[in-house]
């Protein structure tokens, strides 16, 4: 809630020109309002009258009142703003995110995985009106955070996400299927799955066809993200006798007919991501076209001020009247 003082018809304000001017003609025309005694000399008026050099003070009031008028005029008011926002359109999204041992290839910094959370933390965090759900898959699939409105847990999944939590290889139908299961029951006005893979579907029993068209059926929007430089990239081929990975040089294989094609039949979008900074531009794209509908309530208040400006000119108009006509009475 916010306040402030504003005039509604600040227009009057142009009446304080004529003020100058007011003040130049009582300032030439004194004289005349004074009578004129010629003496031959002022022996024996010796005393001074303090009325007569305060006689000024009645045209001083005169204008004090009349631009207490003018800002009467002009209506000052004191205006209290309160603000609600409703969300008319909440928008539901389940993000599929492949963590297969190729999430590890280090053509992005510092693999494609980390990298990976990186970017959907921030996507999360740009999302504040939605709900979202967090769905991993490699040789299966299973939900890490169905959909919620609650972005901390949201974010705890995403970074708690691991290589080799299940069996190893790429289920691109059950990835998406998993997707398609969590929002089939969703109220939401649009249902959207981001669907990240850096590889070719090769293990599984749910066709990826299929699930694409259960969620066309649904009304699911389908974003897919081929993850992978163009060429070669170090990927985790073996473990050494400590258990460290071993990396080596291989050719990067994404089947991006198979992605484009969800995308298509779904009204999504297909993206390649072949760095850090391209991957990052794709969810900022993503955030840009699923926009939540946010409609803002204004309800004003207002305090009309103007009615003691009028008072205080109609107290300096009596003060100046009862003297003019009292003490200056006498005086010419």
């Amino acid at each position: 809630m916010g306040s402030n003082l504003e005039f509604h018809n600040p227009e009057f304000f142009w009446l304080f020109l004529i003020l100058p001017v007011l003040a130049a003609w009582y300032y030439f025309n004194r004289r005349k309002d004074s009578a004129v005694l010629k003496i031959s000399g002022t022996k024996g008026f010796t005393e001074k009258n303090i009325w007569a050099k305060i006689k000024p003070l009645l045209y001083v009031l005169r204008l004090l009142a009349i631009s207490s008028l003018i800002i009467a005029m002009a209506r000052p008011r004191n205006v209290e703003v309160s603000k609600k926002t409703k969300t008319t359109r909440g928008i539901d999204i389940v993000m599929a995110i492949d963590v297969s041992a190729s999430m590890l290839a280090k053509d992005l910094k510092p693999n494609r995985l980390e990298a990976l959370k990186a970017v959907a933390s921030r996507f999360v965090t740009q999302r504040p009106n939605d709900r979202i759900g967090i769905v991993v898959y490699a040789g299966e699939s299973f939900t890490k955070t169905p959909i919620t409105s609650d972005k901390r847990i949201v974010l705890n999944t995403i970074r708690q996400i691991r290589w080799g939590e299940i069996e190893d290889g790429t289920a691109i139908g059950m990835g998406l299927g998993s997707a398609v299961n969590r929002l089939k029951d969703s109220k939401a006005k649009s249902k959207v799955i981001i669907l990240l893979t850096d590889g070719v579907n090769n293990s599984g029993f749910v066709d990826p066809k299929t699930a694409t068209d259960l969620a066309k059926n649904l009304g699911i929007k389908v974003y897919t993200i081929g993850l992978g430089t163009n060429g070669t990239a170090l990927f985790p081929v073996a473990k050494d006798i400590n258990g460290k990975l071993i990396f080596r040089n291989a050719q990067v294989e994404i089947d991006e007919d198979l992605l484009k094609y969800i995308a298509a039949e779904t009204g999504g979008k297909y993206f390649r991501a072949t760095n850090n900074k391209k991957l990052e531009s794709i969810y900022n794209e993503i955030n840009k076209l699923e926009k939540t509908k946010i409609e803002e309530f204004k309800y004003y208040n207002y305090q009309e001020k103007y009615r003691p400006f009028v008072l205080l000119a109609g107290l300096l108009i009596f003060i100046e009247m009862l003297l003019r006509f009292t003490v200056y009475r006498s005086f010419i």
